[in-house]
């Protein structure tokens, strides 16, 4: 799940770097066809991009301390021991990003079962025109079929007909599917909801184009907006005729003068956007922790000392090996045996409370950091916030005693990973 939110989170990354680009540099374009283009080809990259990464030569240094794990709470009632897992708050982002999707999944479902349903009751053979009277707009297109309301008179009827024709040509109706389907995968970022509606306003300026190029005067056409501006609520999948947020820009868009080829080059501001979040997500994706701070109650914010390389014996002589850099998070992270909830049980159940630190009434919280290396062993535990030397002691003692996991890998290689876990030491 992890892996899932991180790149999630680099495709909102590019999809806000483009939009910047769209509204600042070509959204008052008359180009209609290229601003469609380039917001398509926009959002298939941002689904792209993230899987491309540059090995920076010297990785941005981050104050990370690694994968934090839930707090495991060791208690000693009546000589017993027991203990209980708190719930990590990751945890409670994966729940509320899934919820998310499957609400958004559902909207879906539901708007197209009702189109669809709409069109077996409605249609009739030989034309795929469907009169209404359900909904309070003009009408609108979609599935192939334009929907008509049939209270206008033939006139109107006639022209917005025409109108919903070259949505269905340019199969405009693809474009909202494709928008549709990125918005469950992206619901919370403000952007792609910002980009659907800039996409249904050039479908509308693209219908209004061909349509006065037909030969419609614009007076007349601008007439029959008005005359249908509050007329405004129908299905969120269709391009809607009436739409009153739109009426007042798609008359100001025919009346603008067309924009010149060479305006065409505004495109490759693009780049430059795009080479600076590449360039961003792959400096940060390493993290490695080059540089962190320990936190004691004594001298809160004080450096710790460099942990020690480990040491590599040959022919009887000790070299000192320099380790590689953990990272802090990979595409895909280390395994625990049956995952961490049995990770923070074996941590929980193998924790003694110090006799020392019971008979003085000692308690705290003691955060671990801890690297599961390349091999999955575990390799330089140390204290990042300490409470007493005991229960500092025992909080090193038994994660240094973890099990084996499988590795964490990034680009298909195996790497080792920062994790960090609390112990939180309470008497009763």
């Amino acid at each position: 799940m992890n892996t899932l939110l991180i790149y999630m989170l680099k495709v909102a990354a590019y999809i806000a770097a483009f939009y910047l680009v769209y509204i600042i540099a070509l959204s008052r374009d008359t180009s209609y066809g290229r601003n469609r283009a380039f917001i398509l080809l926009s959002l298939s990259s941002a689904l792209v991009f993230p899987f491309f990464n540059l090995n920076t030569v010297q990785p941005a240094e981050i104050p990370f301390f690694g994968k934090m794990l839930s707090e495991v709470l060791v208690t000693n009632t009546s000589g017993k021991l027991s203990f209980r897992l708190i719930e990590n708050p990751l945890q409670l982002i994966s729940s509320i990003y899934l919820i998310g999707v499957i609400v958004f999944s559902l909207k879906l479902l539901i708007d197209l079962g009702n189109l669809f349903l709409l069109v077996l009751m409605k249609r009739s053979a030989g034309t795929r025109i469907i009169k209404f009277s359900d909904f309070h707009t003009a009408g609108f297109s979609a599935l192939g079929y334009i929907f008509i309301n049939s209270g206008l008179n033939e006139a109107e009827s006639e022209e917005i007909i025409k109108h919903e024709q070259n949505h269905i040509r340019k199969h405009h109706f693809l474009d909202i599917i494709f928008v549709e389907i990125i918005k469950i995968l992206q619901w919370f970022n403000p952007m792609i909801h910002l980009f659907d509606r800039s996409l249904r306003a050039i479908h509308e300026y693209q219908a209004d184009n061909e349509l006065l190029n037909s030969g419609i005067p614009i007076i007349q056409y601008q007439r029959l907006l008005l005359n249908q501006v509050f007329k405004s609520k129908a299905f969120n999948l269709t391009n809607s005729f009436s739409n009153p947020s739109l009426i007042k820009k798609r008359m100001l868009m025919m009346t603008r003068k067309r924009t010149s080829a060479i305006a065409g080059l505004k495109l490759l501001s693009v780049l430059p956007a795009t080479l600076i979040v590449f360039l961003v997500i792959s400096a940060f994706r390493e993290m490695p922790v080059t540089k962190s701070t320990q936190i004691t109650e004594e001298n809160p914010g004080s450096p710790p000392p460099p942990p020690p390389p480990p040491a590599v014996v040959e022919n009887d002589q000790i070299i000192d090996e320099i380790p590689e850099t953990p990272f802090v998070v990979v595409e895909q992270m280390p395994e625990f045996p049956g995952g961490d909830v049995e990770l923070l049980k074996f941590i929980a159940q193998n924790t003694v409370y110090p006799e020392f630190a019971k008979n003085n009434h000692i308690m705290g919280r003691v955060i671990v950091r801890f690297c599961v290396t390349s091999k999955g062993g575990i390799s330089q535990v140390s204290v990042l916030k300490g409470v007493s030397p005991e229960l500092d002691a025992e909080a090193l003692r038994v994660v240094s005693t973890l099990p084996s996991f499988k590795p964490g890998k990034q680009n298909g290689k195996d790497v080792p990973v920062w994790y960090m876990v609390p112990i939180s030491f309470e008497l009763k």
